[in-house]
């Protein structure tokens, strides 16, 4: 099977998700760069999941590629996270993708804070558009959605054709609970986000996230009162993407 973005059939996916069933997140991963080699990279946020996985990938794979997209926005205690994983995985090629703008070339260019007034437009530039940099001339790429996470990752298969990427998309995780997720990363001491025990379950940018109040759905505190839910790295392109300068 020819297994690109351009050539492999819908029928074709339909029938390895369906082989997949009932192996486990190491069977799918090892699957992944047994197929892709280094043509697969994974794009790690740093969260929970993302800690999971690079365990996972480092008993795979030890030197596998790994992005982190620096937003220059993220909680000091991300950054502190970055520093301790790399010295619990050294082998691994963690490579830090920053965005073209620096956040005062964003400033000039679009208005302050761009976040608060278009934080689609903003996620665009510092996190949609950098990936597209790190994907370009890859084959696949790795990620950490869960199918419990929210309504618009309920159906998300093993592995995924990714028409924003022109990509595919494999993502072990996708029947793990979150006390699954936290069983693992307790049980192997794995380093993580002190956010995490603060209420954060899902961690992004710093002036985006705010803590979960009790009763509230997992990713409620990312763009909080936005209507906003994805950041568009695992939604399929809108029609238009950018917006007029300080429009």
């Amino acid at each position: 099977m020819n297994w690109n973005y351009e050539s492999v059939t819908d029928a074709e996916l339909a029938k390895v998700n369906r082989e997949m069933e009932g192996k486990d997140a190491l069977d799918v991963i090892k699957w992944a760069y047994g197929t892709f080699g280094d043509d697969l990279v994974y794009a790690c946020s740093f969260g929970a999941e993302g800690i999971v996985l690079l365990d996972l990938i480092s008993k795979v794979k030890p030197d596998a590629s790994v992005f982190f997209l620096d937003t220059h926005l993220h909680f000091a205690e991300t950054y502190d996270l970055i520093k301790r994983v790399r010295e619990r995985f050294p082998t691994l090629k963690i490579t830090i993708k920053e965005p073209a703008l620096s956040l005062a070339e964003q400033a000039a260019a679009y208005g302050e804070a761009l976040w608060e007034r278009q934080p689609d437009q903003c996620c665009h530039l510092r996190k949609v558009e950098p990936l597209a940099s790190v994907l370009e001339g890859a084959v696949a790429w790795l990620s950490g959605l869960r199918r419990e996470q929210s309504p618009t990752r309920a159906h998300v298969q093993y592995i995924n054709r990714d028409d924003r990427f022109r990509s595919l998309k494999v993502c072990p995780l996708i029947h793990w609970t979150w006390e699954e997720v936290w069983l693992y990363i307790r049980t192997f001491d794995l380093p993580y986000n002190p956010l995490h025990d603060q209420g954060y379950p899902s961690i992004g940018c710093a002036p985006c996230t705010r803590a979960v109040r009790e009763g509230e759905d997992a990713r409620a505190g990312r763009w909080a009162n936005t209507g906003k839910t994805e950041c568009g790295l695992h939604v399929a392109p809108a029609s238009a993407t950018r917006s007029n300068p300080k429009e």
